[in-house]
């Protein structure tokens, strides 16, 4: 089994855990700062909306082999024309051009159309039909801004009683949040960026919505799964609970998000460097930044959002509240164990300690002792002495051997041990018997 399968089976065992929901301060702020960028884009500097919304004119060419134009040129020859100085010019490829500018208002605009068209094609050295134009008025991107506004909002209706539905509630809500963290970074991003927003851009922002929601819905059918029963068998908070589908998902979400941002990448990189301008580029960036988002936010914001609103509920707070007094008790209990531990220890080493003094004053009395010729033997070490035989009649008495004497044979003293200590069980001979 490779190693990403590996650390897979163990978030999902529980073996290894990332702490998502204890940490959702540190992913509140994160969001917050972003959120906060990204508004104050959209209040500062807007969005940059293309022809299609706004209305204009867009004017497309390529120049024969052999002729090569600089973007100053071609700006120079529509503004030469009556055209006004904001327009947009973008080279498309290597001989591709896109020329946009505003609607010519008055009685004149048609024809200030025509004359920045002459203009283009003589500058690229082109026939007038070789030039394309068209012109878009600000209804229709109204019109278009209109019904993208009306598909979001049945979108969100249509989540919304769907997860209240089948999940709950909080669940709608904790999505809805996601949702919205979502919206407004996919905007923020492209008011920095400066990036056209098109048509294209409003199916791709409608198609990440889908993909966020999916993301998350699947997270919380997990946290379904988990937190079933929890109230009965009372053995873990609700914020446990999720944090633990949460990893348990966690390898699915990061694999399907890197699959699906592998080929969006490679559009966005092609489509804005090699092809320039167009749709294909606004449609790869709003999949490619709400991609992001959406696998951040499925795991950052909307399973914290719902843990929270789950805890607000009286009997899962009771819930919290009895698990952290049972934590705090197994704590005393741990506590008190490793005192009386370390006490045991304690009275062992002082235990030990006074073996030790006892042998070691036992030593010097052994010393004491072989240095004076006596050998004193212990009760309990060696047998007890046998009382003599008394003597046969005629048989002469025969003296003790004195300990001090020097004719008598010398106890000699043994290897050192143990002080041997005379007890009343040994005695000693009399000097003289009694005769019968």
């Amino acid at each position: 089994m490779s190693r990403a399968g590996n650390f897979g089976g163990r978030l999902y065992r529980g073996e290894v855990s990332f702490d998502f929901v204890g940490r959702k301060k540190l992913w509140y702020t994160i969001s917050g700062a972003i959120l906060l960028v990204s508004i104050a884009a959209l209040l500062i500097g807007g969005l940059n909306f293309g022809v299609d919304f706004k209305g204009g004119n867009i004017y497309q060419f390529k120049t024969p082999a052999g002729i090569h134009l600089t973007q100053g040129e071609v700006t120079n020859a529509a503004v030469s024309a009556g055209a006004p100085t904001t327009l947009t010019v973008e080279q498309v490829g290597s001989h591709g051009w896109d020329v946009q500018t505003e609607a010519f208002q008055g009685k004149n605009g048609t024809n200030i159309q025509y004359h920045v068209l002459r203009s283009l094609a003589k500058e690229a050295h082109l026939r007038n039909d070789q030039v394309s134009l068209q012109s878009v008025g600000p209804s229709w991107g109204g019109q278009i801004s209109k019904k993208a506004l009306e598909a979001l909002i049945a979108f969100l209706v249509v989540i919304v009683i769907y997860l209240t539905v089948a999940f709950e509630w909080r669940m709608a809500v904790a999505a809805l949040v996601a949702l919205a963290h979502d919206i407004v970074i996919t905007t923020g991003v492209y008011a920095l960026s400066r990036f056209e927003v098109s048509p294209a851009t409003v199916i791709g922002l409608l198609t990440i919505l889908g993909y966020s929601l999916y993301d998350t819905v699947v997270v919380f059918d997990k946290v379904r799964e988990n937190t079933a029963g929890l109230l009965a068998t009372r053995r873990t908070r609700y914020s446990d609970a999720a944090n633990l589908a949460l990893n348990q998902t966690l390898v699915r979400s990061i694999n399907t998000s890197l699959i699906a941002l592998l080929p969006v990448s490679a559009i966005l990189v092609v489509s804005a460097f090699l092809l320039g301008n167009g749709e294909l580029k606004d449609l790869s960036l709003v999949l490619f930044v709400g991609m992001l988002s959406g696998t951040y936010s499925s795991i950052a914001i909307a399973t914290p959002v719902l843990a929270d609103l789950k805890e607000r509920q009286p009997e899962y707070r009771q819930l919290a509240k009895q698990i952290a007094q049972r934590a705090t008790s197994t704590k005393r209990q741990a506590k008190a164990m490793a005192g009386a531990t370390a006490t045991g220890a304690t009275g062992a080493s002082v235990a030990a300690g006074a073996s030790a003094t006892a042998g070691a004053s036992a030593g010097a009395v052994t010393a004491s002792a072989s240095n004076g010729g006596v050998t004193m033997t212990d009760a309990h070490e060696v047998p007890e002495a046998e009382s003599e035989p008394e003597d046969e009649p005629g048989q002469q008495d025969t003296a003790p051997v004195s300990a001090g004497s020097s004719s008598g044979a010398r106890v000699t003293p043994g290897p050192r041990q143990q002080p041997r200590r005379t007890t009343s069980a040994q005695r000693r001979p009399s000097p003289k018997k009694k005769r019968r």
